[in-house]
Parts: structure tokens; sequence; C-alpha cells
């Protein structure tokens, strides 16, 4: 008798099979005589959309709402179906005696699965592969541990009651805001909240009104002190009184402060502060970052399961720690690495903890060694930070002296402090360890030059990819809420989990709910609309926190899935209610005076991540064409990106810095005068591009025998 090893995509499934020596390939699986090692494609079974349900949804209508099936379908993806067919004749063999889920090891992960077993007959017993890194060790390990299916039916229960509750309320407010207002409007319980707290920082930004304050600086010897005071000052003449009362006296030292202070290192990375980093640093997007981290887990097997909340490792990790630091070798981290390799490396709190652990781990690298030239510029990035922050909780703190020097002025104090390092530790990693000593001694009395600076109050920032992740992870800093709300975002993560909140901002982007100004996330005339349009109750963080924190309990057994569906049904049923009853109005701003050559009403004109695009303004039409957009071509006089306008060999390529050619004249510049062909770097370099829609190369590259 056989297993059935259900992974979730083909690359994983491939390693699999490899460590298990499944040499057998057939179409969609492989085997040996013990495991048979198949895949879905991501989700092969999905929730059947409201006209499967009945052909009268196929209309959208306001009448019909909300839609409340009695029993909720899933159906099989039909791109996908092949595959599903594979996987569903497999996992039926008589020779097959249970199914082993190899799927990611999260509650999606889990649904995948689950959703596809449903559809098949048979009921057999089922065991749950759980490993955070798909490394060779990881899954041969991870199969002498096989877990019991049974245990994981809570995940199960809370993925699907996720997945039918975002479908109950999203498809219905969705219909009835876009037929209510004749335009492509989409609400949900996270993107709400999320286009929500992007407009209150703008109003608080747009509403925010400069004051001057004032301080004094005294200079001796080049060294700087500032004027000691609690609040700031906003009176010019106190300051300017304090200058006029020091001018012409000397400063005496009255004080030298020395106190021993240590400094640990950052914690370990989870997603979402791996994800606010890479923005931080090289202004990678959420999504970006993970798509470059599923990268490395996958195909590289270089990093342990990205998608975690947690920042700490577990006890039984400790023993492997030094294989991991060792894979780290090819790096600029060498001396680093052997350093730590002669000595015992210890686990301490600041990054072991087993009550601080759920599902997964934080991000750490795995034992496989790194090859650096191999990776993609994004991934190598990636990996190095993630190289950077598990180094620096081996090594030492860093400690030091905290130094304080203060001056007595007439009637006034006046301070500097600064560090003097006692042991590097880890900041050896950054070289960011100044050493100053600075030569005042106690009753010392010193002439100086005094200033006063005029300085203004600031707003708060705009949000950006990074802020935006970490205020989804605390939104209590931004929405005002009394403290059990406060709590319970804070015991449930937020809103969304590390796992989503990339989705949820590229949705809102391609919704055009939001845009990226200079870095700067800003909400849309549309968002603004979408927000005074949608109920109120959707737009809370503290409502999407608590149906978190449920399906957190439906996980662990705590609450019943039918009560919170059922919950999701009454809630539904009177935002819809809500929405009909409802007087008001949307107004495109964005109608232009061209027309949709599939229904012949006027377009839109809507901003994405890389240009511009028309959309028909009839939602049931869903035309598109391109408009503008960013290309991977760089200009070839000051190497920024091209922006594309319009197809075909007239196309115009574009720079901010004034150079323009058309398609044809790029193609000529990049085909070899010789042989009239594209040489093989050329095309290797551009066609493993992320973005080969509208490429410069492609009409000509697909033509050539290369």
């Amino acid at each position: 008798m056989k297993s059935v090893v259900l992974a979730e995509k083909p690359s994983v499934a491939r390693d699999i099979a490899r460590v298990l020596k499944c040499t057998n390939k057939k179409d969609g699986y492989m085997e040996n005589n013990q495991y048979i090692v198949t895949w879905a494609l991501g989700h092969l079974v999905t929730n059947a959309d409201p006209e499967q349900y009945d052909s009268k949804y196929k209309t959208w209508d306001m009448a019909q709402l909300p839609i409340i099936p009695e029993r909720m379908k899933t159906v099989v993806i039909g791109k996908t179906r092949k595959q599903f067919n594979v996987v569903k004749r497999l996992i039926e063999r008589e020779d097959v005696k249970e199914v082993i889920i190899a799927t990611d090891a999260g509650r999606e992960g889990e649904l995948v699965a689950r959703l596809i077993l449903e559809k098949c007959k048979g009921n057999k017993p089922i065991k749950r592969l759980w490993i955070s890194s798909v490394t060779d060790k990881a899954i041969l390990d991870g199969f002498k541990h096989l877990k019991n299916g049974n245990q994981y039916q809570g995940l199960y229960m809370a993925a699907l009651a996720r997945s039918e509750a975002d479908w109950i309320v999203g498809i219905n407010a969705t219909r009835a805001l876009t037929t209510k207002y004749a335009a492509q409007l989409s609400t949900g319980r996270v993107q709400t909240p999320t286009l929500q707290m992007v407009k209150l920082r703008q109003d608080e930004i747009n509403q925010f009104k400069a004051k001057d304050y004032y301080d004094a600086v005294i200079t001796i010897n080049g060294v700087k002190f500032k004027y000691m005071h609690q609040n700031r000052i906003f009176d010019e003449q106190v300051i300017d009184a304090l200058i006029a009362d020091v001018k012409g006296t000397k400063a005496t030292v009255s004080e030298l402060v020395s106190k021993d202070k240590k400094k640990f290192p950052e914690k370990l990375y989870d997603l979402t502060s791996l994800q606010q980093e890479a923005y931080k640093r090289f202004k990678y997007s959420a999504k970006e970052t993970l798509n470059t981290m599923q990268s490395l887990y996958e195909t590289h097997k270089l990093v342990t399961y990205p998608r975690t909340d947690s920042n700490y490792l577990t006890d039984d990790m400790v023993g492997g720690l030094k294989e991991r630091v060792a894979a780290l070798s090819g790096t600029e981290y060498k001396p680093f690495v052997v350093q730590l390799m002669k000595q015992p490396i210890k686990g301490n709190k600041h990054f072991v903890d087993n009550s601080k652990v759920s599902d997964h781990h934080a991000i750490v690298p795995t034992e496989t060694k790194v090859r650096l030239d191999v990776l993609g510029a994004r991934e190598k990035n990636i990996y190095m930070l993630i190289a950077e922050r598990f180094l620096s909780v081996l090594m030492p703190v860093y400690q030091y002296k905290e130094e304080r020097v203060i001056l007595n002025v007439g009637d006034h104090q006046f301070q500097t402090t600064y560090e003097m390092p006692v042991e590097v530790g880890f900041k050896a990693l950054f070289g960011d360890v100044s050493n100053k000593a600075l030569h005042f001694k106690k009753g010392e009395t010193y002439a100086f030059d005094i200033k006063k600076e005029t300085k203004q109050t600031t707003p708060p920032p705009y949000f950006n990819e990074g802020t935006l992740l970490k205020a989804m992870e605390n939104p209590s800093a931004v929405f005002k809420m009394d403290k059990s709300d406060s709590n319970v975002l804070k015991e449930t993560g937020g809103i969304g989990t590390v796992a989503t909140r990339a989705d949820i901002i590229e949705k809102l982007y391609n919704l055009n709910a939001i845009e990226n100004v200079s870095g700067n996330i800003k909400v849309t005339n549309k968002g603004k609309q979408l927000l005074e349009l949608a109920p109120e109750r959707l737009k809370s963080p503290e409502l999407t926190a608590e149906w978190e924190l449920k399906l957190n309990q439906i996980e662990r057994g705590k609450y019943n899935k039918r009560a919170f569906i059922d919950e999701m049904q009454k809630f539904t049923r009177e935002i819809i209610e809500e929405i009909k009853a409802s007087d008001d109005r949307y107004k495109h701003d964005n109608l232009t005076s061209t027309k949709c050559p599939t229904c012949g009403k006027f377009m839109l004109e809507k901003k994405n991540r890389n240009g511009k695009m028309l959309v028909c303004s009839d939602p049931s039409c869903n035309t598109k064409k391109n408009v503008q957009r960013k290309t991977n071509a760089r200009c070839p006089e000051c190497k920024k990106k091209l922006t594309l306008h319009g197809k075909g060999p007239k196309a115009m390529y574009s720079c901010t810095c004034g150079f323009r050619e058309t398609q044809e004249q790029m193609d000529k510049r990049f085909s070899n005068k010789k042989t009239g062909k594209v040489s093989k770097n050329e095309m290797k370099k551009y066609m493993q591009k992320e973005e080969p829609i509208n490429n410069p190369f492609a009409d000509m590259l697909k033509g050539l025998d290369l």
C-alpha cells in the first residue's frame, strides 16, 4: 500500500519526490514503491461564484441581494481541472492507504488540501507534513515525525470560515456598491479599514498647521550643548532673553555623569518586519518582498517559511544553529562566521522562546550553503538582510558608556550626551560605531558661542509601504479606540495576517483607491468616495480584529464555525439594507472622451503601480486598454526605467530626462548589426525580467531561432 503526498506547488513536490527517491515520473505526479508525490497548482478548488448557484445571479441586480446560500458550494477551477483530475484519481486509487498533506504549513495551505480532499471519495486517513523549510534535511526529518491530520482540523475550520465569511461579506457588499452607484467599487473586512487608515493619516497631514518653536545651542571647541528644558518653547522672546542674559559670561562644567549601558540587537524577522526593512532599505513593495521570499524558500532552499508572525526560535533549534551559521561562509560576513564557529552557540531569551512561537518560528537562513552569484539582485538583498539579522542575535551585545556633560551658564543649564564603546559586539556587522572622547573636567570654565535655532513642528509622515504594514499590525496607533478594543487588536496581531497584508495593499492599488506619489501612499478621489459610500462598520478595525479573534478561537476549538458564519450572514444583511437605503451619489472624476470598443460607453483613466490604463465605465463590461506603463527597459542616457505609451511598432518609450524613441527604434538599437539577431546574453537578460508584458524585445524575439 502507498501514501499520496500532496504538495502545494510543483517545485516543492519535485523536492519532496527527490528526497523520497520517487524516480518514476508520470503526468502530474512522481512515484516509487512507497510514495506517490503530486501537487496542486495553488488552489485547485474554490468557492463557487454566485451564478454557479443560480443563473439569475449572472446579472448584477440590487433586488437580488443579499446572496446568502443555504450551503456554501465549492467548485473545481476550470483552468487547472486536468491536474485536479490527476490528484483525485491518485487519492482514490485502491493501492493508496493514506494521504499526507504537504501543502504550506499554515491556514491557506490547509485549505488548499482539504478542499481537494472534500471532493475525493474514500475518506482515507490523513497525516500532516509540518515543516518550516524545504531543505533535504527538513523534509527527511518531517517525514520521520508526521503529524496526525486530526490535529489540524481546527486550522481547516478557521481557514474555511475565513474563506466563506470573506465571500459572503465581499461578494454582497461589492455587488451592492457597484450596482447602486454604477461604478467598479469593492469593499472588504480588511481592505476597507486599511484604506480608512490611509485617509485618516492624509486628513491629519492636510489639517496640520505648522508652528515655529525655538531653542538655544552653545558651542565649545566644536561640541554642541543643547539648552535643558522640558517642553518646546514657542515664545521667541524667552530664547532672546536667555541669550541676552548669558552673553559675556562663561560656561562651567557642573556635572559629568557616566553610565554603563547595553544595547541588544533587533529581534529576528517575522514577515511584516522584514517587509518594513526591505522597503526602508531598498524601496521594495510588500508584495515584491513576499514574492522574493517565496523564491528563496521554495527554489533556492535558503530561508525558512516566510509567512510567519513570530520573531523567535524554539529550544530544539539551538543545536542546529552552527550549521546555519556555517552556510553563510560564502557571504561578506565570513569573518564573523569564522569567529562564531570557534565557540559554542547558545540560545538566550532574546531570540529563543517556545511560548512566543505558534505555527512557525522566525525567518532565518537554512543550513544550505549560499552561492550569492546564482541569486538575482533582489534575492541577494533580501537574503543578506536575513543573514545580517540572524548573525546579530548570535553575537555579543553592544556595551558602552553613556557620558553626559552638563554646563551651568548663569542660571541656565546646557548638556551634551555621547557614547564610549566598550564592547562593539553585534554592531561590528554594521560598522556604525563611533569612538569619540570629549575632554571636559568638572569645575572647568569655557568661553562659548551661543545661537538661536528656529524650527517648525511637522505633521506625521504619509504612510509608505513599510509604515502601512506596521499600522495594519498596530491600528490603535492610528484609530482612536478604547483600551479593550486596543487589547483585542494587540491579541489578534492587528488587521489582516502576515500572509495577506501585502495582497490587501496590492488590491487597493489595483482598485485605484490608493496611489503612490514619490513613495507616499495617498487616497485617490475614488478611495475617498468609496469610504463615504461604504457602511460605517466596515471601516472599523475593531470589527475586523473581533472577527480575526474568533477565527483564532475556531482554530483552537474554542468557537463554533457555524455560529461565526451566522454572524457574518446577519452582518451582511444589515449592511446591504444600509447601502440600499443610502441617498449618496458617486461621481467619476476620471472619465475620458475615449469610447469603449466593446460597448461604446466612455472609458475611465485608471492609475496603477506602473502607469495608466483605460477601463470601461460600465462595471459589467470589464474592457481594458493600456495607455502607459513603466517598463524594465532602461534609458540609454540616464539609466532610469522607460515609460511605454501605446502598442505596436509605433509605440513610444519616454524618460523623465527627455529621451524618447519608438518601438522600432529600440528594436534596431538592440539588434545585432551583423546577423540581425539579438544576442543570447541580451535575450536572457531581458526575458528573465519579472514584467514580460509589453517587453520591448517580445515581438522581435518570438520569431527568432536562438
